[in-house]
């Protein structure tokens, strides 16, 4: 079963940006699942965005258009930059590759 390691996390002003990575502790080419979850206080882990190997990509509709995934197969790694984040985008996020595999999560907080 794969590692993954978040990093990137902190404190941000609403109108900010922050960009998690996910680092994975083998080779992620024959992985054909990644994706980026999120989970607020006392709310359900919800999905923030997925990228499949041959390149489908889904965003929760709260963050179309503010968030981007990528994946980089070469560094082992999974990147989610989060732009114009506002309050209700504080949460845990976390990283998932294959159908079982998460990371510990990095916190997000939006504050003024």
């Amino acid at each position: 079963q794969v590692q993954l390691v978040e990093s990137g996390g902190g404190l941000v002003q609403p109108g900010g940006s922050l960009r998690l990575s996910c680092a994975a502790s083998t080779n992620i080419f024959s992985i054909l699942y990644m994706g980026w979850y999120r989970q607020a206080p006392g709310k359900q882990r919800e999905l923030v965005a997925d990228i499949i190997s041959g390149g489908t990509i889904r965003y929760a509709d709260s963050v179309k258009g503010r968030f981007t995934i990528s994946r980089d197969n070469a560094k082992k790694t999974v990147s989610l930059q989060m732009n114009n984040l506002k309050p209700e985008d504080t949460a845990v996020y976390c990283c998932k590759a294959g159908t079982a595999s998460w990371g510990r999560g990095t916190q997000v907080t939006v504050s003024s």
